[in-house]
C-alpha cells in the first residue's frame, strides 16, 4: 500500500468510478509516464514510488501465494484493481485473491474478493488509517497490513459499520491463515531476512 496523495486536478470535484473509467478508457492519464493512481472514494490519488525492500516483499509475497493457492478456483492478483462502485473506488491493493473468472470486462468486486494484502512502510498510516476504513466499509473480511518496519503482519478481520472488530499481530514464525483458504500458512519470517523462505 501507499500514501494516497490526491492529484491536482481542480477542475473536478468528485467522481464517479464510471466517469474514471471512462477517462482511462480515452487515454487521459497515458501521458503520465509511470505514474501509479488509484480512485478512492470519488479522488484520483498518486500512489507514491515504491522502494527495493517494498517490491522484495510483495515478490515474496506473490511465489507464497502461488505455492499455496489451489490450482482452481481462487486467482491471485499484484498491484492491480479491485471495483468499490459502492464507495467509487478502484483502489489497488499489492496483493488480492479474488474468486477465479474472466476480469477483461469489469474489476473484482465486493463479492469475488477475498483477501486484500498490503505492504506498508511510509504508507502505513493510510493503510491502517484511511484504507482499512475503506475495505471494513466494504466489508472486505480479511485485511492485512505487511509493516516493513516492525517486521509484522496485522491481520484486520470482523467488519461492521466501517471498522474493524477484530485486529491481531503476527510476527516471526507466527503462522497466519487466510479465511478463505485455512491450509495456507503464511509466516512473517518469510518475508523478510536473506533467505525465501
Amino acid at each position: 500500500g501507499l500514501p494516497g496523495r490526491p492529484i491536482n486536478m481542480s477542475m473536478i470535484a468528485r467522481l464517479s468510478l464510471d466517469q474514471y473509467d471512462r477517462m482511462i478508457e480515452h487515454g487521459v492519464f497515458d501521458r503520465q509516464p509511470r505514474q501509479r493512481l488509484e480512485f478512492i472514494r470519488g479522488e484520483i490519488r498518486e500512489m507514491t514510488p515504491i522502494g527495493p525492500q517494498h517490491e522484495e516483499v510483495v515478490d515474496r509475497l506473490t511465489s507464497w501465494s502461488a505455492r499455496v493457492l489451489p490450482e482452481d478456483g481462487i486467482r491471485l492478483r499484484v498491484q492491480n484493481s479491485i471495483g468499490i462502485p459502492e464507495l467509487e473506488s478502484a483502489p489497488e491493493p499489492d496483493v488480492a485473491w479474488v474468486i477465479e473468472r474472466d476480469y477483461s470486462r469489469q474489476r473484482p468486486s465486493l463479492g469475488d474478493v477475498l483477501l486484500i494484502v498490503e505492504v506498508a512502510a511510509s504508507s502505513l498510516a493510510y493503510d491502517t488509517g484511511e484504507k482499512a476504513g475503506l475495505y471494513a466499509a466494504a466489508e472486505i473480511g480479511d485485511y492485512w497490513v505487511i509493516d516493513l518496519e516492525n517486521r509484522w503482519v496485522e491481520v484486520r478481520r470482523d467488519p461492521a459499520a466501517g471498522r474493524y472488530r477484530s485486529m491481531r499481530t503476527y510476527s516471526g514464525d507466527d503462522e497466519v491463515r487466510p479465511l478463505a483458504w485455512p491450509e495456507a500458512v503464511l509466516r512473517p519470517a518469510m518475508l523478510f531476512g536473506a533467505g525465501t523462505d
